[in-house]
């Protein structure tokens, strides 16, 4: 995950070709815990349930979620309630997965250590 930590999301308006299936497994070794979804569509996605003891601790989380999102140009759809935050990645303009989506999955990760 480390290599992933130290990279930074780059802007992608499309005309990329979204990671295939074996790509996704060797990147998703670098995260820890990120399921593979594939909704209705057919597009990968990264998503992940993260446990809290209460609200507070739950918006909290959210709410750093989205700053790391902001400074990385990068958003996923944030689900959080009692408790609980859940978490999908995708990158939308290439409807699939990419490297971005990686990187801020190991980002993510990184302040649920602190």
């Amino acid at each position: 995950m480390n290599d992933l930590l130290k990279k930074k999301c780059v802007p992608c308006e499309g005309g990329v070709v979204p990671f295939d299936i074996s790509e996704i497994h060797k990147y998703q070794k670098k995260i820890d815990g990120w399921n593979i979804i594939k909704n209705k569509k057919n597009v990968f996605f990264l998503e992940k349930n993260f446990k809290f003891k209460n609200f507070l601790d739950s918006q909290n989380f959210a709410v750093n979620v989205g700053k790391i999102s902001e400074e990385e140009g990068h958003h996923p759809d944030i689900n959080f309630g009692w408790g609980y935050v859940k978490i999908n990645i995708t990158t939308h303009a290439i409807e699939g997965l990419s490297e971005n989506d990686f990187i801020l999955a190991a980002k993510i990760d990184q302040i649920t250590n602190v």
